[in-house]
């Protein structure tokens, strides 16, 4: 039979026999890919489901509460991500741009698992994996290594072995035989990942994907991937920095938005216990354009630095640059400060910076950012000890945020005793230290009077 082509949408698995710039589906841009597959007629009932136990439908009351059993990884970051551990037949999705650390952390984790592991390397060979592991220091016993990428081979092992963890670098590259799609396709990725949910959840061992980041920044491959798995975790930073993130940004036994902080180092990756001191380490003092926020990832209070710097600019249209900030978020705030506050920031080049490459996208950065701006501008340093926490409305207004006791602790154990928070966010059962200053800023006309002492 003649090979069929047809362009599959990567958001919706939406098929079309022409390539079209906007999917008639979803309504999403350039999300159509070509695959060449051959079309089969397939008996009924033989395609692999999650669920593969039939069950009668019971009532809510009858439910028996399952007992999940939690592994832990023996790194502390990575069970503060995922909730205290691996839950026994859970599915975890590991994304990140190449070369991050993905393959790097798993190897350590296998060192670090007390019980059988299997790891599947689609990517790499036996001496290569050998290398690695020489490297970061593995001599577990009890961890089996494996170079293959058919799924079915794979999960004969896994009958055989009996493993409590199965790790997958990466699922791009695993095809299944009775799917005639390239590997690394829609359909070869939807039908792998079928395949080993439903073993999974059946044998009760947990998975482990690595899975590829495409140039847009999302994970390769269909967007019902991410729905499948039980939790989905992004590996963040630079690979020319050292420090690492991990977001999870959808997790069925734990918190979401929860992160842990890691140091790349050449024996591996490194905890970070206490991310704020590491990120305030080398701060300047007595310059301008330089301001303390406090943000907050999950349950975990971060003291970040956001650096400005204005200046003149040589071109008929201003730059705008915006590093670990949303740009959009930018030119907001440079629109309601020209507005309210009179000052000429569409006269001047802006630079705008986190420091230690973080992507801080909470709106209670506003007000360090906007002092930041007008420190820079006016060439006036903001006091070391002084730190913002706040939201900015189109009026000028400072909005309360949330978390506000945390916000204050963590920046009164590392050092800031003037704390610069929306007026209503200071309430009666807020606990202040003795040693603490907070400024109460009603709108961007408060922050004036902190220069004003600087002058």
């Amino acid at each position: 039979m003649k090979d069929k082509k047809v362009f599959v949408c990567t958001e919706c698995d939406y098929q079309h026999p022409k390539w079209v710039g906007q999917c008639p589906s979803c309504k999403k841009w350039n999300t159509m890919v070509e695959e060449t597959y051959q079309p089969k007629i397939e008996p009924k009932n033989t395609r692999t489901s999650i669920i593969s136990d039939f069950s009668e439908p019971v009532l809510f009351k009858d439910i028996e509460m399952p007992d999940y059993i939690r592994s832990t990884t023996g790194i502390g970051e990575l069970d503060r991500v995922l909730g205290g551990g691996i839950v026994d037949g859970s599915v975890v999705l590991l994304a990140g741009e190449p070369g991050i650390g993905k393959s790097t952390l798993l190897m350590q984790i296998c060192s670090q698992l007390e019980n059988t592991v299997l790891y599947v390397s689609g990517e790499e060979s036996k001496g290569q994996l050998k290398l690695r592991g020489e490297r970061l220091g593995l001599y577990g016993d009890n961890t089996y290594f494996m170079t293959e990428t058919n799924v079915d081979n794979i999960l004969a092992q896994v009958e055989k072995l009996s493993p409590k963890v199965v790790i997958i670098d990466s699922i791009q590259t695993m095809f299944d035989p009775n799917c005639v799609s390239i590997p690394g396709s829609i359909n070869q990725v939807k039908e792998c990942a079928i395949k080993l949910i439903a073993t999974s959840k059946s044998k009760c061992f947990s998975v482990l994907l690595v899975g590829h980041v495409n140039k847009e920044g999302t994970i390769a491959g269909p967007k019902v991937l991410e729905h499948m798995v039980d939790a989905v975790l992004y590996f963040e930073g630079e690979r020319f920095q050292s420090y690492r993130i991990i977001r999870a940004i959808k997790n069925r036994f734990g918190s979401t938005n929860e992160i842990g902080v890691f140091e790349m180092t050449d024996v591996g990756l490194k905890e970070v216990p206490n991310p704020s001191e590491v990120l305030l380490s080398g701060r300047p003092t007595g310059v301008s354009g330089s301001c303390a926020v406090c943000v907050v990832e999950g349950s975990r209070p971060l003291i970040a630095e956001v650096q400005a710097l204005v200046t003149p600019t040589t071109f008929p249209a201003p730059r705008r640059t915006s590093n670990g900030v949303d740009y959009n978020r930018l030119c907001l705030l440079l629109a309601v400060l020209e507005k309210r506050l009179g000052l000429k920031f569409s006269q001047n080049d802006i630079y705008l910076n986190v420091v230690g490459g973080l992507s801080l996208d909470e709106p209670s950065v506003d007000l360090a950012i906007a002092l930041a701006l007008i420190s820079s501008i006016k060439d006036i340093p903001i006091p070391e000890n002084v730190l913002a926490i706040g939201e900015i409305g189109l009026a000028g207004e400072c909005r309360s945020v949330t978390d506000m006791q945390k916000r204050i602790s963590e920046s009164f154990r590392l050092g800031f005793n003037t704390i610069a928070v929306p007026s209503k966010s200071i309430t009666s059962d807020l606990k202040i230290p003795n040693d603490v200053s907070l400024i109460s800023v009603q709108s961007i006309y408060d922050t004036l009077k902190l220069f004003k002492d600087n002058k």
